[in-house]
């Protein structure tokens, strides 16, 4: 949703840090610049008016045109009052509990929780409330019942119903002629009864806003008194969504806002606009059509991803809830050990489809925003996993576990029976041979201890330190500082020196580069 965004930043602030000395007039160039690039990214005017003075304000002090990176500074300032405008705290640690407790208020000394789902019509409150109710039951461990308050919409209420039974999360049962309070009423009452922690409610939604819509809601509002009461808005909208945002916030009083269809070429412009207008955060974002594809909304991460400074902590986090701890332990030791045959590399590759598309997953990435081209050009495309997977399928169990036997009339066998051709065969086998090679060579190495030491020579160090997994683990080590990732110590932004898509100097020179060029 970004990524316009992200380029166009990219560039003023490149410009910034090629230059040794900052004048004020230097900040004020960059500042226009920067100005231009939120209203193109369809960011409200007095938003950007209130970011440009801010960053100003703390740009042109002494301490930045007389720093040693005052290039880098500026970004430093810019990051902070993005921090601020998205609604977060800059600087502050990551703290998996505080980031829980402010994406959705469902800790109640007298369950079950009520949470109102509030939008228009097609701006995908059904599915988003399915999605909530799994995110809960899974991460959460709360048991959270359904209910649709659609009486209008043909088919709203089994739609729920169908959601519920994809994601394992109990629904309401449907009662013909009954009106929305009525249902509402009900769903509280079952869920007291059942034990429940959560109960979703998903009201009815117009093409537009009017008065009876409001009236409606009201009433379910007043009858339930919820918790949480989520503006499910699109983000493809745009600057509407800023207005639909402000107008149930005055009349209903909403507590936060989902945004949907963020995975989407929406601008950006009103996610950076919704928190500054209306006052109320952006707790969540729907990142595709998946129902585990629901996001959390944390300042100063989205704030790094628009910057090109990546998002290692979501990433972490990602890798930490979709891959199987016990069999990434097993698959490492057969690595270590120089063994990989194919059903390692099937293995693989279903942990890497659970964590999401690709481009999204690489999206994540400090500095990719440099790459975007490259890999528009790459054309990387999903489907390759699920073709791969097919090939080795179609194999029997002994030719995963002994590639060796494929000859020709295997691999005719093999292409017949995915639908694909033996060019795609080989093509996999090939692929599959040279990540056996890389692990028989790390075992000449001495295994993990050997390939550890090499990748420790690059960074000047006689070891290279464990890296943990646990996304707080992770933020203490990375530590924080100026002009890089939120967390990272300084001269480490965007992978080295501050700079998104640049390298730390030490593994550009062992690389036999200098300064990104070659020598």
């Amino acid at each position: 949703m970004f990524d316009a965004l992200s380029q166009r930043l990219g560039s003023v602030f490149d410009k910034l840090k090629r230059r040794g000395s900052l004048s004020a007039s230097d900040v004020d160039e960059a500042m226009r610049e920067v100005r231009i690039a939120l209203l193109e990214a369809d960011v409200a005017l007095p938003v950007v008016k209130d970011f440009i003075k801010a960053v100003k304000e703390r740009a042109v002090g002494a301490e930045v045109i007389k720093s040693v990176t005052p290039g880098q500074m500026v970004v430093k300032i810019v990051h902070d009052v993005l921090v601020e405008m998205l609604g977060g705290e800059p600087g502050k640690d990551y703290d998996e509990a505080a980031a829980r407790e402010t994406l959705l208020n469902i800790d109640s000394t007298v369950p079950p929780v009520p949470i109102l789902m509030v939008g228009l019509q097609g701006s995908g409150k059904t599915t988003t409330s399915g999605k909530i109710g799994l995110r809960l039951k899974t991460r959460e461990k709360k048991r959270v019942l359904l209910a649709s308050l659609d009486v209008y919409r043909p088919a709203a209420q089994k739609q729920l119903a169908i959601l519920g039974e994809q994601t394992g999360v109990d629904t309401l049962s449907i009662v013909e002629g009954q009106m929305p309070v009525a249902i509402a009423k009900r769903a509280m009452e079952e869920g007291r009864k059942g034990g429940y922690d959560v109960v979703i409610l998903d009201t009815a939604g117009r093409l537009h806003i009017d008065q009876e819509l409001m009236d409606e809601v009201a009433q379910v509002r007043d009858a339930v008194k919820p918790a949480e009461t989520l503006l499910v808005t699109d983000a493809m909208i745009g600057q509407d969504a800023v207005i639909l945002a402000r107008e149930f916030n005055e009349k209903i009083g909403i507590t936060g806002i989902v945004l949907t269809r963020v995975d989407g070429d929406a601008r950006g412009g009103a996610a950076l606009s919704m928190r500054a207008v209306t006052g109320k955060p952006i707790k969540l974002l729907g990142m595709g059509e998946k129902l585990d594809a629901l996001e959390g909304f944390h300042a100063d991460r989205i704030a790094g991803r628009i910057l090109g400074m990546g998002d290692v902590v979501s990433l972490v986090e990602k890798a930490a809830a979709n891959i199987d701890q016990a069999e990434a332990e097993q698959m490492a030791a057969k690595m270590m050990a120089g063994s990989f045959d194919l059903e390692d590399m099937l293995s693989q590759l279903r942990q890497i489809k659970k964590m999401g598309d690709i481009k999204g997953l690489l999206g994540m990435m400090p500095g990719i925003g440099k790459m975007k081209k490259q890999l528009d050009a790459a054309n990387i495309d999903d489907k390759v996993m699920a073709r791969q997977e097919a090939i080795i399928l179609s194999m029997t169990l002994q030719e995963r576990r002994r590639p060796e036997l494929i000859k020709a009339s295997r691999k005719r066998r093999i292409a017949a029976g995915c639908g694909m051709d033996v060019a795609s065969v080989n093509k996999l086998l090939k692929q599959h041979q040279q990540m056996a090679e890389m692990m028989k060579k790390m075992k000449k190495m001495g295994g993990k201890k050997g390939m550890m030491g090499a990748l420790g020579g690059l960074f000047g160090a006689n070891k290279m330190p464990d890296m943990p997994t646990d996304p707080e683990e992770l933020k203490k080590l990375m530590g924080g500082g100026p002009g890089g990732m939120p967390g990272l110590p300084p001269g480490m932004g965007g992978l080295g020196g501050g700079t998104p898509g640049g390298l730390p100097p030490d593994l550009l020179r062992a690389m036999g580069r200098k300064g990104g060029k070659k020598r």
